[in-house]
């Protein structure tokens, strides 16, 4: 049987903020509304990250509002990096002044692009859901982004594994907010054919990486011949990435 290698990408990209010691988020609070023109050469060195890779899942992408210049962060990050397919899922919204979404970048073109809003008592979560086509076997991609409350992720992590229960080839990455065999993730284990992986990697803060809250899942069906982090800090989180050898046929 024929076999594809590709290259994932999960990163949160904290809307094109650098922020490099915790001191930033009060010193620096202000970049969460207003516009810079740091923001952009970031987002450039983010998109020159991105183009080593194949499928690139982003969360906290600006969709355009005041603190990105009304710039679709996803859009031009898929430009910038030479991905020729792009989908975004706006998920929460301030006014003019801040929006945040969950971003596809691909040099694949994918056959389905659902999104679904998570459950939570703060609206504002939500799963972009991806299928591709014959050329890597069928895959499903979720990129998603779980709430910093247990409570919420609770349901949020059930309404993932139903969502996922019939797929055989799946990928399932983004910021979880917590490690991936916490007692609210088992959940997507049992009911899927998703696992957590053999070594958690530490992504947050980029700055002294301890947490490891970003994950790539792969289903059990699929080969992972490579997990690794970029480790430049154009976040508060770093990148999480993995290589993978698709069955096709």
């Amino acid at each position: 049987m024929d076999s594809r290698f590709i290259k994932l990408l999960s990163f949160n990209i904290q809307a094109g903020a650098s922020t490099r010691r915790y001191r930033d988020y009060v010193t620096r609070s202000w970049t969460q509304v207003l516009p810079h023109p740091e923001k952009r050469s970031n987002l450039d060195r983010i998109a020159e990250a991105a183009s080593e890779f194949d499928i690139v899942g982003l969360q906290e992408a600006d969709p355009g509002s005041l603190r990105s210049a009304f710039l679709n962060q996803t859009h031009y990050l898929a430009e910038q990096s030479g991905m020729p397919f792009w989908s975004h899922q706006p998920n929460r919204r301030v006014g003019r002044l801040a929006g945040s979404a969950n971003g596809l970048l691909s040099r694949y073109e994918p056959v389905e692009v659902h999104d679904h809003p998570l459950p939570g008592r703060i609206p504002g979560r939500g799963a972009l859901w991806v299928r591709f086509g014959d050329e890597l076997g069928g895959l499903v991609l979720v990129i998603s982004h779980l709430s910093l409350g247990i409570q919420a992720r609770v349901a949020q992590v059930s309404f993932l594994a139903e969502l996922l229960a019939d797929a055989p080839r799946v990928v399932l990455m983004g910021d979880f907010n917590c490690p991936p065999d916490a007692r609210e993730m088992q959940p997507l284990y049992r009911h899927t054919r998703l696992s957590p992986g053999t070594q958690p990697i530490a992504t947050f803060p980029s700055w002294r990486p301890s947490r490891a809250i970003d994950h790539i899942l792969i289903s059990d069906g699929l080969a992972v011949t490579q997990r690794w982090r970029l480790n430049e800090p154009l976040s508060d989180h770093l990148g999480v990435a993995a290589e993978l050898r698709l069955p096709l046929g």
